[in-house]
């Protein structure tokens, strides 16, 4: 167990990585030796988990088969898909469902509305769970696990500039719980607004969260009111197919 935890902490490193990494850079961020963590990397690359270029190492491309077999093969992926045809057709707007790994979120499933956005958001995208949609997520969390989370992010800058200390983000987490569904203007993406509520089964777990987004043109003050009750209503009509 303790190789297959160490091998799962070097191929995470990896997946975070945006380029490739030499072993030293590697050693370091998974905290182990290098002897240990070229090993690792030397079984992975054997099994295509990992690739290498020279003295630089990156995430492989069989790991497209673990990701291809949850899409096709989860139960709530889907489900998901003709909520998010419904819903993007219905207001115009790229329609998302994200689950939450740790401290992060990840995309599942996602249909894009007649108004696109002006940024990529790809299936697998692993986003952080303190601003837009991730707050319907982190909000569900328990109390250690949330200090844990705010500790570790705030205080931070949203991409509008506003700065968010940690007890404003466990204010808003709280007002994100007791209202149902989450706001962002521009908290990741300038420009970008989004709207998202909690995936909930029918015996009230919460494994998910579903977005609208769009701009400030697609998405203005006008329509808050009528596009928080179609995501509540499309979070409802997701868990009640769980």
């Amino acid at each position: 167990m303790r190789s297959l935890d160490r091998a799962i902490d070097v191929l995470e490193v990896l997946e975070d990585a945006h380029t490739g990494l030499r072993l030293s850079e590697i050693a370091r961020r998974a905290d182990l030796h290098v002897a240990t963590t070229q090993r690792i990397l030397g079984a992975l690359e054997a099994r295509g988990r990992v690739e290498r270029d020279d003295s630089r190492y990156r995430a492989g491309a069989a790991l497209l088969f673990g990701a291809h077999a949850y899409l096709t093969a989860s139960p709530l992926v889907s489900a998901a898909r003709p909520i998010l045809q419904d819903l993007a057709s219905e207001t115009g707007l790229a329609s998302s469902v994200f689950v939450r790994t740790g401290h992060s979120r990840a995309i599942i499933a996602r249909v894009e509305g007649s108004d696109p956005l002006r940024y990529e958001l790809p299936v697998g995208e692993r986003l952080p769970l303190h601003v837009g949609a991730g707050k319907v997520l982190a909000a569900q969390m328990e109390a250690d696990e949330m200090e844990s989370l705010i500790g570790e992010v705030a205080p931070f800058t949203t991409a509008t500039g506003v700065e968010v200390t940690a007890e404003g983000l466990r204010a808003e987490l709280e007002q994100v719980r007791a209202r149902g569904f989450s706001l962002s203007y521009g908290e990741r993406v300038l420009g970008s607004r989004s709207v998202a509520a909690p995936v909930r089964t029918r015996e009230g777990v919460v494994v998910a969260a579903i977005q609208i987004a769009g701009t400030s043109e697609s998405f203005p003050e006008s329509r808050v009111e009528a596009l928080s009750a179609a995501i509540r209503n499309a979070a409802d009509a997701l868990g009640r197919r769980l």
